[in-house]
């Protein structure tokens, strides 16, 4: 089952970083950001999480939270925030159920090999729950911008 705009967005609880849990249900009443994203400390991940973080002050100007969703640990995420001084959540889905369930653990092909993985995906939740915007096999090169100028155009 693929989601589209205009689904509620799938439920979750998952640890995060500093011994924390992150919720849809805690989330409720505000416009999230929930992004996906392969490996914890490799380029592409770095660099969109740094571009988040950059624009973490916009987003808060349009009361919008950012969650970071991958299978990494609780422990790599404890690392990877602190190294590059990451202000938002980051999720451990360690058993990918919550990748499944938003279409974001996918078949991958890398060399000619098929493997499954994360896709570099982003939801845009509004204050009930509702997904607003899809981004797929997202190109991290001004991705930011695009995510927060859609979270402006939520009213």
């Amino acid at each position: 089952m693929s989601l589209a705009v205009g689904d509620k967005a799938p439920d979750f609880t998952l640890p995060t970083d500093g011994g924390g849990t992150v919720s849809m249900k805690g989330l409720k009443g505000k416009k999230v950001v929930l992004y996906f994203y392969p490996k914890d400390d490799t380029p592409g991940c770095t660099k969109e999480a740094c571009a988040f973080r950059d624009s973490l002050p916009d987003f808060s100007k349009v009361k919008a939270v950012i969650v970071g969703i991958s299978k990494d640990s609780v422990a790599s995420h404890d690392k990877f925030k602190t190294k590059f001084k990451l202000p938002f959540p980051l999720a451990s889905d360690e058993d990918g159920k919550v990748c499944e369930a938003y279409g974001a653990w996918v078949e991958k092909s890398m060399y000619g090999k098929k493997y499954m993985g994360i896709e570099r995906a982003t939801f845009l939740i509004d204050e009930k729950g509702i997904i607003r915007n899809i981004w797929r096999k997202v190109k991290v090169e001004d991705h930011a911008p695009d995510v927060l100028k859609a979270a402006n155009a939520l009213k």
